[in-house]
């Protein structure tokens, strides 16, 4: 897949800003230099969060646990009252007639993205979750109206799982999203890629367990040879290897083209797999 750079965004770019280790880092949005995924990952789906009038805020990826949990990061749904998630690999076309004539909401009287989704749900946000350090926290779920059934979900890893991994091209993931294919700076951004197409990439592993990530994140490559994240795919699994096991989430990157690195909020800590239990995974 292509990068995926941490985003929360649904028509335009918003990157919320913030300083970690003296670095400028932003939400991921989508894969870069990836593969179109096809059937690989139908578990895998696109989100839009929605207000409490259902007017669309922002869009994510996120992967299915079972049949009524979806994971996500959580600042995908942080602010959020509805989530609407498509499972189609796309591109996800968006609805005729949006959006509506209603200046209260665009929404109104729309059915298809970005309104009416295969499923809805409602959005949970990791209880710890600061928005002003989404990188400590960023963990999501929305828990489905309506079960979806399917013959494979996402699993978790176990407790410290991600312990054992070594920086190099020994730990590969496999990283799946929708969203930008391509970004390009402020000035440039009408040439910006962001075809609703689920995609597949798989980077390896640059960081972990060093004063540059914590304990909490990775740090994946984002390159033309190995792809990576980008804007719009925040949220989405990176799963471990070939493995259907979501290592991370997609959760920033450190620069506005997505290009370098791609950062991943790992789930494999107690406290994220305490919570996460909570909903019966």
């Amino acid at each position: 897949m292509p990068r995926f750079t941490r985003l929360r965004t649904l028509l335009a770019t918003i990157i919320a800003a913030t300083a970690l280790l003296g670095l400028t880092i932003a939400p991921a949005a989508a894969v870069t230099d990836g593969t179109p995924d096809g059937d690989g990952h139908p578990y895998v789906g696109l989100m839009v969060a929605q207000d409490e009038d259902g007017v669309p805020l922002w869009r994510c990826t996120g992967t299915l646990m079972d049949a009524t949990t979806f994971l996500t990061a959580g600042h995908c749904t942080f602010g959020a009252d509805h989530v609407e998630i498509w499972f189609s690999a796309g591109p996800v076309p968006r609805a005729a007639g949006y959006p509506s004539s209603n200046p209260d909401n665009p929404c109104d009287g729309i059915t298809g993205y970005p309104c009416t989704g295969d499923v809805g749900g409602t959005p949970y946000t990791h209880p710890q979750y600061d928005d002003a350090a989404f990188y400590l926290y960023d963990l999501g779920v929305v828990v489905l109206d309506a079960p979806v059934a399917m013959a494979e979900y996402g699993a978790l890893p176990e407790l410290n799982q991600l312990d054992s991994l070594k920086p190099g091209p020994r730990s590969t993931f496999t990283s799946v999203g929708y969203g930008l294919q391509e970004s390009f700076p402020d000035a440039a951004a009408w040439k910006d890629v962001a075809v609703r197409e689920r995609l597949v990439a798989h980077p390896q592993l640059l960081h972990i367990n060093n004063a540059f990530v914590g304990d909490g994140s990775l740090l994946l490559s984002n390159n033309a040879h190995t792809g990576g994240t980008c804007f719009g795919d925040s949220g989405g699994p990176n799963f471990l290897g070939d493995s259907n096991v979501v290592a991370g989430v997609t959760s920033f990157g450190i620069n506005p083209t997505c290009a370098g690195t791609g950062g991943v909020y790992r789930v494999d800590r107690a406290d994220d797999l305490e919570w996460l239990a909570t909903f019966g995974l």
